[in-house]
């Protein structure tokens, strides 16, 4: 075997550990959500905040660590990440509030953003263009192969050991992955080595976006419109400053002129604004109105990643042979179906049709998500892969926390801050009717922003 291939091999098998374990974590702790409310006193507000606390800290970070990663070294900066996760998912093992629970999963999505990025970009690093979409799609199998096993193992672990498990499960798995790392992986890619990091920048934008999400998370309260109109001008600022700086964190051009990119992101934050907090409200919904347990939930949850996991890496190759809008448009029509039919449910619907329906989900999700990925990085120069796999992660953690803030405006407005019992099963179903369709129409518009990024396949990278 000669170097080249040990290299991308090696390289690919640490993305694949690593990007199994982010959703893992997040699917198998979602699923013990009901047992770690009645075991901590939350109700349904505090239980999104677990998710959303997490997601908000990840997306906070990611455009500036995915710009320190292109120029000190994206194996160093996933190292970090690495490290950082493992220890604060140790800690929040032993949280004895929803408060502390809360604040450890504000640092473990810190770590995360270390990781998000720098896996696939370093894949991205050392296969060629032919080659990329291959391998990103195998990574991306391994993401939902994550997202399969964390219900039903965090199903498992919940009722037999107790949720707490779940977070040492996730430093087991993190230590597994650094010391494959370390041993395997020799190269350092920095392609933006010696250029200056801008700090301004970076702070700048981590205020103004974590003001922003936090205020939509919060609404309609009063201090939920100052934070996001406080973080909105605060991005605006952001954006004018970067257009100056010579070594900006993020290349605002990259939007400006190119539109493969630009529309590829749009698709991305539109795909997960509408469908990352299904799991969540499909959670509830199985173990509040069906009465299954954990494990029974986690293994009907199982359905729709399964099937993605079994059609990424097809998907994958079929946008290296045709256009990725092509086949991520089919992927999203798919979608706007499926929420449609989920925006029916009730306490008698059938579970094998939720089984179903749940795979017809990931029939979607499978069409686009490896076919978008390689559009967006395809379609800059290596130089910017960092930047463009930390903004490609920045517009899917965006997204997750978009649809986390839904749930939670929809839970606001027709149950307020409640804990989920009998007596308010009604609101809580018409709660979750509405927001699949809220869901099913941001699909529905994720279909022009797919078709509107033309055509990558014979497009140069543009670095501008």
């Amino acid at each position: 075997m000669d170097l080249q291939t040990s290299l991308k091999r090696n390289a690919l098998f640490a993305a694949v550990l690593s990007s199994f374990l982010g959703p893992f974590t997040a699917s198998s702790v979602t699923v013990a959500l009901p047992r770690i409310g009645s075991d901590l006193a939350m109700d349904a507000i505090s239980l999104s905040w677990v998710a959303t606390a997490y997601l908000l800290s990840a997306a906070a970070f990611l455009v500036p660590v995915g710009r320190a990663s292109d120029i000190y070294g994206r194996k160093k900066v996933f190292l970090w990440g690495l490290a950082l996760s493992n220890v604060s998912s140790a800690v929040a093992a032993f949280s004895t509030s929803g408060t502390t629970l809360i604040f450890w999963r504000i640092i473990q999505g810190m770590g995360s953003s270390m990781i998000f990025g720098t896996g696939v970009t370093i894949v991205a690093s050392v296969y060629p263009a032919s080659e990329r979409g291959r391998a990103l799609g195998i990574v991306l199998t391994s993401v939902y192969v994550g997202l399969s096993a964390g219900p039903f193992i965090g199903g498992v672990l919940t009722d037999y050991l107790g949720w707490r498990f779940l977070f040492f499960t996730n430093v087991a798995i993190g230590v597994l992955v650094l010391a494959v790392t370390l041993w395997k992986i020799k190269q350092e890619w920095a392609e933006a080595k010696g250029e200056k990091f801008d700090v301004i920048g970076s702070v700048l934008y981590v205020a103004a976006f974590t003001s922003a999400m936090y205020g939509l998370a919060t609404l309609p309260s009063t201090r939920g419109f100052s934070f996001l109109i406080g973080g909105l001008a605060g991005l605006f600022l952001f954006g004018l400053w970067e257009l100056k700086v010579e070594h900006p964190v993020l290349q605002i051009r990259l939007f400006m002129n190119n539109r493969a990119f630009l529309y590829s992101n749009l698709a991305t934050l539109i795909n997960y604004s509408a469908t990352f907090a299904i799991t969540f409200l499909m959670s509830l919904y199985l173990q509040y109105i069906k009465k299954l347990s954990p494990q029974a939930a986690g293994l009907i949850l199982v359905s729709q990643p399964s099937i993605q996991a079994l059609l990424s890496s097809f998907a994958g190759k079929m946008s290296d042979r045709h256009e990725p809008r092509i086949v991520a448009s089919m992927g999203m029509i798919s979608l706007v179906i499926a929420l449609m039919l989920f925006g029916f449910l009730s306490e008698r619907t059938n579970t094998y049709l939720i089984v179903l329906n749940l795979a017809f989900l990931g029939f979607g999700f499978a069409l686009f998500v490896s076919p978008n990925t390689n559009a967006i990085m395809s379609s800059v120069d290596k130089k910017f892969f960092g930047v463009a796999s930390g903004t490609m992660s920045t517009m899917r953690v965006i997204g997750q926390t978009l649809s986390m803030g839904i749930v939670m405006f929809v839970f606001m407005l027709f149950m307020g801050r409640i804990q989920i019992t009998r007596e308010h099963y009604g609101e809580f179903l018409q709660s979750t009717r509405v927001t699949f369709f809220i869901f099913a129409f941001l699909s529905f518009l994720g279909i022009f922003a797919s078709l509107a990024r033309g055509k990558i396949h014979k497009r140069t990278g543009n670095g501008l």
